[in-house]
């Protein structure tokens, strides 16, 4: 593949089993910075609840910390789940984040709780207000954009900031809505994977130009880790593959240490469940991955990749991120001082 296309990460601000919610914080701006230095475009984070091993549920109030510890790229959220929100509360929370980062923020939107059932009650929500997706965009938009002066509502700080806002989803509902608004769409391959084609095409069938987007942009997602040898960087994915079994299994905890048996911790079923949901992953040394996530780029050509790599071991994400550049399939940023 020649054409070479920005590198993002996503965060989800892991809280590694023995450590404070402060430590994984602090995990995640050394990781911020380890992005920003060796060049990636982007640091997202998304919004969970209920989640003991995950540390970004104030999506809004972390990325600042984030913004005040880099100086260069983009802080964002991937994403802010909007049934869990009013529009209105967001516009002024991203607004306030331009204010202070400028043109670096982004805003990425989900139609998911992320959470269960009883914790979406705890948000003072309903199922329902997923249904208004749609029309919650928009009014976000609305906001965030340049024709508010004569609204008897306005989002101070927020309006004609016009923080660019994306579409995220793992089905054909938010290509079709991304599309119909003309706005950058992001698919979650990375753990629902099974509607990537067809998602990503209907999108680029569909899309309509807009005055924020002349023409589709896709962003894929994946699962990235990089090692100096194949089976260093297996022994730490495990953590995210026990992180995502206990998910499946309504478990609750921390982000688990690596482990060498993973036969001893999921059964079979599991372990193709698993395989499944995180087939889009690349995980190995340098020499290994680059051939199949080249592979993958020529198949789907995606405008921009984000990575991720949610695990216990906070080394092996910064060495993960260090070797980043020696896959030579991304336009990365030049080296700066960090903030």
């Amino acid at each position: 593949m020649n054409n070479k296309i920005p590198l993002s990460f996503l965060d989800l601000a892991p809280v590694p089993e023995g450590k404070t919610v402060a430590d994984g914080i602090a995990q995640t701006v050394a990781t911020a910075q380890q992005a920003e230095k060796v060049g990636l475009n982007r640091y997202w984070m998304a919004e969970h609840h209920n989640m003991p091993g995950i540390a970004s549920a104030a999506t809004s109030v972390l990325l600042s910390h984030i913004g005040s510890q880099t100086s260069r790229i983009r802080i964002g959220a991937g994403g802010v789940m909007l049934p869990n929100h009013a529009p209105l509360v967001i516009a002024e929370q991203f607004g306030t984040l331009q204010a202070l980062y400028g043109d670096r923020v982004d805003l990425g939107l989900g139609r998911a709780p992320g959470t269960d059932g009883a914790t979406f009650q705890a948000l003072r929500r309903q199922m329902k207000d997923a249904e208004r997706f749609p029309q919650d965009v928009q009014e976000l938009m609305y906001f965030l954009g340049n024709d508010t002066d004569g609204s008897p509502v306005q989002a101070f700080p927020g309006a004609k900031s016009n923080v660019p806002i994306w579409i995220l989803g793992s089905s054909l509902f938010g290509a079709t809505l991304a599309a119909h608004l003309g706005l950058p769409y992001v698919f979650a391959s990375h753990f629902a994977p099974q509607m990537l084609a067809q998602a990503i095409n209907t999108y680029r069938e569909q899309f309509k130009p807009s005055a924020y987007l002349d023409k589709p942009y896709v962003m894929l997602a994946a699962n990235l880790l990089l090692a100096d040898d194949d089976e260093t960087a297996q022994y730490h994915f495990t953590s995210a593959q026990q992180s995502f079994v206990r998910l499946r299994r309504g478990e609750t905890g921390q982000m688990p240490k690596p482990t060498h048996d993973m036969d001893s911790i999921w059964s079979q079923a599991e372990k193709m469940m698993v395989d499944n949901a995180l087939s889009v992953s690349f995980i190995g040394s340098v020499e290994t991955v680059k051939p199949k996530l080249a592979a993958f780029l020529a198949t789907h050509q995606p405008d921009e990749l984000i990575v991720t790599a949610n695990i216990y071991d906070q080394a092996a994400r910064l060495r993960s991120l260090e070797l980043t550049p020696e896959l030579n399939l991304f336009t990365l940023q030049s080296n700066e001082t960090l903030a």
